[in-house]
């Protein structure tokens, strides 16, 4: 494993257990040559770069951070204006550091090494001599893991202003892999993670918001695939971007059928002024090869992003079980109806209460009081380190709700300062949900919420946070800005949401952070870095969730994955599930209730007991363990995953048909992961039953499913490897 150079060739040779990426210096020019399964590196290695017509010019090359301008009329990985007006670059190749380990992004999240020997970084200088500027591509890979990180670094080394009008983190181009699928994530509010697959053709394919976060509509991540690529086959090429602001995925296949694919900030409406001896940092690419289709892509993403991208105390730690008064109460509570449900919960072995909205400022309804984070002693009388700690009594940690991003124009922070919301004088202030966005460039602003918060958790025994963030940036703009820079403001509200998470986790390391916006609109890698878990969506509806939850494994690990059962009819769609069926799909994330336990009878309060029992079990290796998803709910009317422990020596399987079928036949379930010269226990918790299977019958044969003709059935099943003797 590392990075071998071969400086005679100009061949730059990236390789972990099981992938190689080459790169080659042609004419000056950083040339792709080649992604994909492990080569053997053999001196000389002097002729992989495929050679085109001298004729043809720059738009014919695979290049690894292309320009534009010069003869290359596909997408540009960046693109710089001088100061009189012209727009032309040219990066030649000036030289190379290669550093171990993995230095960390000043400023910006970023995956990390825990020590020099697991990951080594090259850093390829690039100089453009006329403008003085000068790019940085920098790579790490991981020793075993089949993952390339990228970022560039551009830097102004010229006497005049430039301003970067495009500033993309990586882009790659496939030459000779023929015909290419794309696959991402799409969707909306309360309904998040859809995936969708379509046929690359000649032409563009776009992913990307416009909306200063990552977005409910789409994801920052997308993999180019084989058509052949399934769940267990074929090979994936997969891009997350670690950032969680306005983002690009463009995927372009131009006229000779190759693929250029790249990724980064948005360019729309971006432009980032360098003046003499400045530099602008891009977020990081994260990009996996897998051989062994989507589910080893993304069980790469998985482990790399559980345990080198979140950080903390939580990394490790299994996560508690949760109610959350929201669906519950909604704005109508008071003191000793919050205790109620915590009581009921601390009986049936929840852990944590969590105070939703509602209970700061004079916040009765949505439409006021965001900024003004003290309690409301109207709902509250005696404060809320009286509820912390009533609630602390019964066995139970307590959590709080917060949108520290937000004010309400009626509030009291809004009278005082109607200039810290992102505004263009003499525009109007459009309102989402009657709220407008901080303006976390100024830092004033990011201290007052560092100091509301830090005055709250001084003063409450406040274990778990839920950060929401309930709408879109508009009137992108900033009072604190020149005018020059304003196209800035998107970016640097990024960074400055950034650094108050930094300040504020790092502060307090005992709080579990959960991300939030409006449920997925900001479930991105950016986020995990500074809160491990994410709520998934505000659609609890199980049915719903099967495709939530699986759309959103396809990159983010089950411990980043908030799921919640909640009451019935549902609260965003009406249906009436099971709560079995609630439960099962729930248990395959981040466990919790949402709705009020002391309207459960006897006979569900008795579910809900064993539900919470059954998951203390299991929880470690749902939230730890690999995850093979078996069924997909995008295809049929049946799901099913389950999760392998790292040995192999323990799994759990859960099944879901949605509707009854008519005369069905008889069903089997073919699993996955599993040691297949292993023999293993098999419990299964809907029936009751016991048996004992070789892991090669399990994968090769399946397990036999149980039939009932019922809407909304679901099972699962307990792998345990028998120990010989």
């Amino acid at each position: 494993m590392g990075i071998i150079v071969q400086e005679n060739t100009g061949l730059f040779h990236l390789q972990s257990a099981g992938m190689s990426y080459l790169i080659q210096m042609v004419d000056g020019y950083p040339i792709h040559v080649y992604w994909g399964d492990k080569l053997k590196h053999r001196e000389p290695m002097a002729n992989l770069f495929i050679h085109t017509p001298e004729t043809a010019g720059l738009d014919r090359l695979f290049q690894e951070y292309p320009q534009y301008g010069s003869g290359d009329f596909r997408n540009p990985a960046y693109q710089v204006e001088l100061e009189d007006g012209t727009r032309i670059t040219e990066l030649k190749y000036a030289g190379y550091k290669l550093i171990k380990g993995k230095p960390l992004l000043a400023g910006l999240p970023a995956v990390y090494a825990e020590n020099e020997a697991e990951a080594e970084t090259l850093e390829l200088e690039l100089k453009d001599d006329y403008s003085g500027l000068k790019v940085v591509l920098i790579y790490t890979v991981f020793a075993g893991r089949n993952v390339i990180v990228r970022s560039a670094r551009l830097s102004n080394e010229g006497g005049k202003k430039l301003r970067l009008l495009r500033a993309l983190s990586a882009s790659v181009d496939f030459g000779g892999k023929g015909d290419l699928d794309i696959i991402y994530l799409s969707g909306a509010w309360a309904r998040e993670g859809n995936m969708t697959r379509r046929a690359l053709h000649q032409g563009e394919t776009r992913i990307d918001s416009k909306r200063g976060m990552s977005s409910h509509q789409l994801n920052p991540f997308s993999a180019l695939v084989t058509p052949e690529t399934t769940e267990h086959h074929g090979e994936a090429y997969g891009f997350s971007l670690i950032y969680s602001g306005g983002f690009e995925a463009v995927a372009e296949v131009d006229s000779f059928g190759s693929t250029r694919m790249s990724m980064g900030i948005n360019s729309f409406d971006f432009s980032w002024l360098l003046n003499p001896y400045e530099s602008f940092q891009t977020p990081e690419a994260v990009m996996v090869y897998s051989k062994q289709g989507l589910g080893e892509m993304s069980r790469t993403y998985h482990r790399l992003y559980r345990t080198r991208l979140c950080r903390g105390k939580y990394r490790d730690e299994e996560r508690p079980v949760l109610v959350n008064n929201w669906e519950a109460t909604y704005f109508n509570f008071n003191a000793d109806k919050l205790v109620a449900i915590a009581d009921e919960g601390a009986k049936l072995g929840i852990e944590l209460f969590v105070l939703d909205d509602g209970w700061f400022g004079k916040r009765d309804s949505d439409n006021s009081s965001l900024g003004d984070w003290y309690e409301d002693r109207r709902k509250l009388p005696e404060g809320l380190a009286d509820v912390a700690k009533r609630i602390n009594k019964l066995g139970l940690q307590f959590g709080l709700w917060f949108e520290p991003e937000m004010i309400s124009p009626d509030s009291e922070l809004y009278r005082k300062h109607p200039d810290w919301c992102l505004h263009v004088p003499g525009r109007r202030r459009s309102e989402a949900r009657w709220q407008l966005v901080l303006d976390y460039t100024r830092k004033e602003v990011r201290d007052y919420i560092y100091d509301s918060l830090s005055a709250i958790f001084s003063s409450v025994p406040v274990s778990y946070v839920k950060w929401d963030m309930n709408r879109a940036l508009t009137e992108i703009g900033s009072a604190v800005l020149p005018p020059e820079r304003q196209s800035e403001t998107a970016h640097r509200y990024v960074l400055g949401l950034y650094e108050l998470l930094e300040r504020i986790t790092a502060a307090y390391p005992n709080i579990l952070f959960e991300s939030c916006s409006s449920g997925g609109g900001r479930f991105d890698p950016g986020m995990l870095y500074y809160m491990p878990q994410t709520w998934t969506s505000d659609n609890t509806d199980a049915v719903e969730r099967l495709k939530i939850q699986f759309g959103t494994s396809l990159v983010y690990p089950v411990s980043a994955i908030g799921a919640h059962v909640s009451a019935v009819p549902n609260h965003q769609v009406g249906r009436i599930t099971p709560l079995d069926f609630r439960g099962n799909v729930a248990m395959s994330g981040n466990f919790g209730y949402e709705l009020d336990l002391t309207k459960f009878s006897d006979e569900e309060k008795e579910m809900v007991k064993n539900q919470v029992i059954s998951y203390k079990q299991i929880r470690g290796l749902v939230q730890k363990g690999d995850l093979y998803r078996l069924k997909s709910p995008f295809e049929g009317n049946e799901s099913a995953w389950m999760f392998v422990s790292e040995d192999k020596e323990e799994a759990v399987v859960y099944y879901f048909q949605v509707m009854a079928v008519p005369n069905a036949m008889r069903r089997t379930l073919r699993l996955d992961g599993l040691n297949p010269e292993l023999e293993y226990e098999v419990w299964s918790g809907d029936r009751g039953e016991k048996s004992s299977y070789g892991g090669d019958r399990l994968m090769q044969l399946g397990l036999h499913l149980a039939y009932r003709q019922k809407d909304y059935e679901s099972g699962w099943f307990r792998l345990k490897a028998v120990k010989e003797g």
